[in-house]
This record gives C-alpha cells, sequence and structure tokens, in this order.
C-alpha cells in the first residue's frame, strides 16, 4: 500500500474509534471520555488533512473532482467540529461528523480512479468564489446538524427524559449557537452567489442553470429561516424542516450533476 492507502486506513480507523467511544458511553452516567475521543479524533485528521493535500494538489493545478471535493468538506467539518468540541459539549454532532468521515474515507479506499478536474491556482478570482462556497457549505451542515441537536435535547426535556440531555449543553446555549452558525453559513453562501454572478460566466447556461438556481432557493429559505426566527420567534421542529430543505437543495446544487457526471456517465 502507498502513502494514500495507508493515510486513508489510519484516519477512517481513527474516526471509527472516536464514534464508538462517543456512542457506546452517550448514556453512561460518567459520558463519554473527551480526552479520548478528541485525541482520536486530532490522530484521524492529520493522516486525513495529508492525503486532501495530496489528493488535491497535483502538478500546479487543483484537482476539483467530485471524491476529492467531498474529502474536503468532510476534513473541514471534522476540523471545525473538533476545535468546537474543545470549549463545547458535542456529544451529539461529533458521532454524525466523525462517522461520516469514516464511511467516507472507507469508500474512497475502494473507488476506482476518477478523471481529474483541474483548476489553475493563478486563477484566483474562481478560487475565491470556489472557497467562499466550500466555507459556506461546510458551516451550513454544521448548522443542519446543530439543529437536529436542538430538536433532540428538545424532545427529551418534553418527555421529562433529563437522564438522556445530562452531558449536552442547555438547550438555549445550544438553540443560540445554531442560528449564529446559520446566519454566519447564510451570509458566507450570499457572497458565494454574488462572486459568482461578478466574476464567472455562463451561470444560468445549459449545464449550470440548475445549480445557480438551487443554491438561489437554498439562500432564500435559509434567509427566510432566520427572518422568522428573529422576527416572529421561530424555532424547533418549524425551523429544522426548513434547514434540512435548504441544505437538501444546496447538496443537490453542489454535488448532484458533479455525481452524475464523473461516475454514472462515466
Amino acid at each position: 500500500m502507498d502513502f494514500i492507502d495507508i493515510s486513508t486506513l489510519i484516519a477512517a480507523f481513527c474516526y471509527l474509534l472516536a464514534t464508538a467511544s462517543i456512542l457506546s458511553k452517550l448514556f453512561d452516567s460518567k459520558g463519554p471520555n473527551h480526552l479520548v475521543v478528541l485525541l482520536l479524533a486530532c490522530i484521524a485528521i492529520v493522516p486525513h488533512t495529508l492525503l486532501t493535500t495530496n489528493a488535491l494538489f497535483v502538478e500546479g493545478a487543483i484537482n476539483f473532482n467530485l471524491p476529492n471535493v467531498v474529502t474536503l468538506v468532510s476534513v473541514v467539518i471534522t476540523m471545525l467540529i473538533t476545535a468546537t468540541a474543545v470549549k463545547y459539549q458535542l456529544n451529539l454532532l461529533q458521532p454524525a461528523a466523525y462517522g461520516f468521515a469514516s464511511i467516507w474515507l472507507f469508500i474512497s479506499f475502494f473507488l476506482p480512479d476518477v478523471a481529474h478536474i483541474p483548476l489553475a491556482v493563478t486563477q484566483a478570482t474562481v478560487l475565491s468564489h470556489i472557497t467562499l462556497s466550500l466555507i459556506a457549505y461546510c458551516v451550513l451542515i454544521i448548522a443542519c446538524l446543530y439543529g437536529f441537536q436542538v430538536a433532540y435535547i428538545n424532545m427529551k426535556l418534553k418527555s421529562k427524559n433529563l437522564a438522556a440531555v445530562n452531558h449536552l449543553p442547555p438547550l438555549m446555549l445550544v438553540e443560540r449557537q445554531l442560528f449564529t452558525i446559520l446566519a454566519v453559513g447564510t451570509i458566507a453562501l450570499a457572497a458565494t452567489n454574488l462572486t459568482g454572478f461578478i466574476f464567472l460566466d455562463g451561470l444560468f447556461n445549459t449545464d449550470n442553470a440548475h445549480k445557480t438556481v438551487l443554491s438561489l432557493l437554498a439562500l432564500l429559505i435559509y434567509s427566510i429561516i432566520l427572518w422568522g426566527h428573529f422576527k416572529n420567534g421561530w424555532r424547533g421542529h418549524r425551523v429544522l424542516t426548513l434547514t434540512l430543505v435548504a441544505t437538501a437543495l444546496l447538496t443537490l446544487s453542489y454535488f448532484g450533476s458533479r455525481f452524475v457526471k464523473e461516475f454514472l456517465l462515466s
């Protein structure tokens, strides 16, 4: 096995161990061992970052094929979740982030080679647009995960099952964090669409029209969620449902056509 294969397996196994470490003690009276979980996550992030960098940067260009983009998104999300978990309890978010990263890395280990989609490093305007879009997507995915955590804590509190939320942060804190993250992600998504209209050509041509429309629809729904919360006090299942719809639209915009082109039609 080469460097990439070894790094992939090390990262995948460490993420898997971190996920198992949390889930096995999630409802234990003492809760998960956060130090062990963070250590395993950090060990996984190092080879995950190395293999992502190695796969992305090829001969003076950036290889933006679909597997590389998914790998990049997963490592950014695990980094952000792990950094946040140093200060806050994220016992529901960490297994989701680490579990997805582990599953994806195992899948990518067996994936056949996909054609390179090079992007010259000197294309600064395109790179700024892509960087913004990746930041927006990662932040909004984390917001979606926070939405599930808010819904779970709220459900357990309503059923008076306090034991299930003993190792989770207070509902009001998580809810406040959710809307802060959602606002940051929505601003980043708005900036992504703005830079796209300014710097890119053909956003509404045959190949890109559906991506642009889906991204704008997602931006509209995220904006409606924030307006509804700050003006009318929206929260709970309504916010979670709309966030899921917006995130699904954004995911289809970013990855839907690329999956069809790179895997189904290749």
